[in-house]
Formats: structure tokens, C-alpha cells, sequence
């Protein structure tokens, strides 16, 4: 009789424990439960995400995360986080899917599964006005400049591996071309330029409008440093919710919804 008791003491824990740790969007059972879908992402990479007047997470992402929501039957609950931890927080289940101007590359898809890409986007280079960079083939010449990045992201990720730590076809490491100066948030990193502290920023093309519209004496290369697609990511795996969320947002694509997200916030 212990034994039964201490077994079914045990089961009744594990089912409690279970049960807490079950988040709303995953718990169809219990119909007084708030159907909820968490996105993750950093909101320091207007306009994609960005924190509004209101305090609360506004932008491009967070609209397209909003309709997916709405048209799923749910609520959406958006976590802001340093970018580092944005693919990790659906990896570890503390959300259902991250939104934050996420290239796909394959490192990451290594980690996460992506949705079909929602818009194509720009490494813009941004200078001051008189900066002696023209265009692209200036960082790879014979002057050693400072590039300014935010951590984590592509531009990050591009300098970092053509420049600051460039390898040949066999993978041997080469003399650097310039350095990486890295910084948590976009708006650091043009504080940086205006004082002189590097030479130019490399991030997406429709966050750098919105800096150099910001800060005069700044504008943006005429050339790009890269192309690059955003998508949607899903933890690894094939679960009914991600394959609801990845469906639904290709009928968002489909029936022009998601373009006129975009167009809202970006004219050109």
C-alpha cells in the first residue's frame, strides 16, 4: 500500500508539474485557458521592431505576428530580449516562434526551421558625409577602417568573416582587413560613427533610413555590402502549431497582407 501511494503521489506531481509547464497555445483542453502565441525578438531594429510611444512592441514583424495571431484564433504576447537569446528563447520552448529581421544562413538553420522568406532586405553601408569611403571596395583596400555592427546580426556576421576575420577556400585564416566593433543595439553603433569612434555602420538598409533620416551629417553608400532574405523561425521539428503558424503566414503572403505591412513602413 506505500508503494501504490508513493507511486500515485509521484504520478499526481509529475502530471502537476506537466501541467504548469504547458503553455496556453498548447493546451486546446482546457477551454477557459487564453489561447496565446509568444514571439521572441529584440526591438532595437526599427522599423521591424521597435518600442512605440505606448512602451509597447510596434514595427513591421510585430504587425505580420499580430495578423498571424488574429487570424489563428489567438493572442499574440511578444518577449523583447537581447538578439543573442531571440532564437534560443523557441529553441528552449519560452516561445513559439521569433520574429526580428532573421536572415536565414545555415548556422541558424541548424538550430531553428524557417518559414518561407516575407521580405528581402539590404546591407546598407552608412558613412558620414565626408567619409573617405565611396563605396563597397573601400573596406577591402589597403586603409585599415572600423566597421561598426550589431551583435549577432548578419552584417555582424558578414564583416566579421569577409574583413575582420577572412579565411581562403582551404579555411586558412588571412590578415585582417579592418576591425569589428560590435554594439547591442543599432543606435549605439551610430552614436559610435557621429563621434568618430568607427568609420562606418553596416546594418539593414531600411533601419539605416531611419538613422541617417535621424542624425544629419550621415547618409548611406549608393552600393550595398549584401543581399539578404528575412524569415520566420520555428523551433526544430515538425509540431502542428509551427506547421499552423508557418501555413498561415504563407496565406498572409499570398493574399498580399504582409506586403501591405511592409509598404506602411517602407516606401521605396
Amino acid at each position: 500500500m506505500k508503494k501504490f501511494l508513493a507511486l500515485a503521489l509521484s504520478v499526481m506531481m509529475v502530471l502537476a508539474f506537466a501541467a504548469c509547464g504547458k503553455k496556453p497555445a498548447e493546451n486546446p483542453d482546457n477551454p477557459d485557458a487564453p489561447k496565446v502565441l509568444t514571439m521572441s525578438t529584440n526591438a532595437e531594429f526599427p522599423p521591424y521592431e521597435y518600442f512605440g510611444e505606448d512602451g509597447k512592441v510596434t514595427g513591421i514583424d510585430a504587425e505580420i505576428a499580430a495578423a498571424i495571431a488574429e487570424k489563428m484564433g489567438y493572442e499574440l504576447k511578444i518577449e523583447h530580449m537581447d538578439f543573442t537569446a531571440v532564437l534560443a528563447a523557441i529553441a528552449t520552448g519560452k516561445a513559439d516562434f521569433a520574429m526580428a529581421g532573421l536572415t536565414i544562413t545555415p548556422d541558424r538553420q541548424e538550430q531553428v526551421d524557417f518559414s518561407t522568406p516575407y521580405t528581402t532586405a539590404v546591407q546598407a553601408i552608412i558613412v558620414k558625409e565626408d567619409s573617405p569611403i565611396k563605396t563597397v571596395d573601400d573596406l577591402f583596400g589597403d586603409k585599415f577602417y572600423t566597421i561598426g555592427v550589431q551583435t549577432g546580426f548578419t552584417g555582424d556576421m558578414f564583416v566579421t568573416g569577409d574583413i575582420a576575420e577572412p579565411k581562403d577556400d582551404d579555411g586558412n585564416a588571412l590578415d585582417p582587413l579592418g576591425t569589428v566593433e560590435r554594439f547591442k543595439k543599432g543606435a549605439d553603433s551610430i552614436q559610435a560613427l557621429l563621434t568618430g569612434k568607427v568609420d562606418c555602420v553596416v546594418i539593414d538598409d531600411a533601419v539605416a533610413k531611419n538613422f541617417v533620416d535621424a542624425n544629419p551629417g550621415l547618409k548611406i553608400l549608393e552600393t550595398k555590402y549584401a543581399e539578404e532574405q528575412y524569415a520566420l523561425a520555428v523551433p526544430k521539428g515538425e509540431s502542428e502549431l509551427s506547421k499552423t503558424i508557418l501555413a498561415t503566414l504563407d496565406e498572409l503572403i499570398q493574399d498580399g497582407t504582409v506586403q501591405k505591412i511592409i509598404d506602411k513602413y517602407i516606401t521605396a
